[in-house]
């Protein structure tokens, strides 16, 4: 199998990656229950993660009910999950070459809204290949959703991952569009569709928890440096607050993020305040088809 420009060796840690997530996440998601706090979960999560040698692409992401992203517990948070929809999204990287995905787990009730984003992926999988355009993807995308009765969260968007940068073109809508980019071999994407019963548009939230360097640039405040010099053994790479040791962080990065070193990540919410599901998977874009790297996540069957 042709994988374009990609070598054996970034092809093998792409799907090393893939592996270590899926085993991360099929554990995790049997976590996720009411009592049990986000943190045990996202920490348990990001520990397996390191203990297989491997790398954390991003925070984890436990988003509920009508959050749709970038939600990762504080440091100390006590919250439990109750009766909510919850979405998991992790990412591995080995080598800096990333594998991503998500799940929703649902104790609402709303087992067709979960459908309806596992069905769309499936969809968008069987329709994505090189030559493709992502507009048709979405398309396939948007059908299922609305085949069920629900929206696509339409200002969200699948994504391409490259080394050390997991949100990369080109972008994979979650509707049709008429004129768009072709998918080409050696590619890797994260095709990841949202379903909603709300609109299916998402604002900023006021949380926010998730951080990535901008730029390194001369600090004044010996606070802000000393986590400065935390934050550039990242490699770039998104992290979380609850990450920083010492007191202080939250001033520092308030700090830094003034000074246009860092930005951050605010909760995304869907705006009618409506449940939110999401399924994603990573693959890779190769001369005849694709290889879905975190395959053995969802049952399709």
């Amino acid at each position: 199998m042709s994988y374009g420009s990609l070598d054996d060796d970034a092809v093998e840690s792409y799907r090393e990656a893939g592996a270590v997530l899926v085993e991360a996440m099929n554990e995790a998601r049997e976590m996720i229950e009411p009592g049990r706090t986000q943190l045990a979960v996202a920490e348990w999560t990001e520990d397996f993660i390191r203990e297989q040698d491997a790398g954390i692409a991003f925070p984890v992401n436990i988003s509920v009910d009508p959050e749709a992203s970038h939600a990762t517990p504080g440091r100390d948070d006590e919250t439990e999950f109750g009766e909510e929809m919850v979405c998991l999204d992790v990412g591995v990287h080995v080598d800096g070459y990333i594998a991503d995905a998500a799940v929703t787990v649902d104790y609402t009730g709303n087992t067709e809204l979960v459908e309806a984003a596992e069905m769309a992926l499936e969809a968008a999988i069987d329709e994505a290949g090189p030559g493709v355009e992502v507009g048709v993807v979405g398309q396939a995308i948007e059908d299922v959703i609305r085949g069920y009765g629900y929206t696509p969260v339409l200002n969200l968007s699948g994504h391409g991952v490259e080394r050390y940068d997991a949100h990369t073109g080109p972008n994979v809508p979650n509707r049709g569009v008429d004129r768009s980019v072709e998918l080409e071999p050696g590619q890797a994407i994260a095709i990841e569709p949202f379903a909603t019963d709300g609109r299916g548009k998402v604002g900023e939230g006021t949380t926010e928890e998730i951080f990535e360097l901008q730029r390194a640039k001369s600090v004044r405040d010996r606070r802000a440096r000393k986590v400065l010099e935390e934050i550039e053994a990242f490699d770039d790479l998104p992290f979380a607050a609850r990450w920083l040791e010492g007191d202080g962080v939250g001033m520092a990065l308030r700090r830094l993020k003034q000074s246009n070193v860092i930005k951050g990540y605010p909760v995304l919410k869907e705006d009618d305040d409506a449940l939110v599901s999401q399924a994603e998977h990573t693959m890779l874009i190769t001369e005849d088809g694709v290889e879905v790297t975190t395959d053995g996540i969802h049952d399709f069957d």
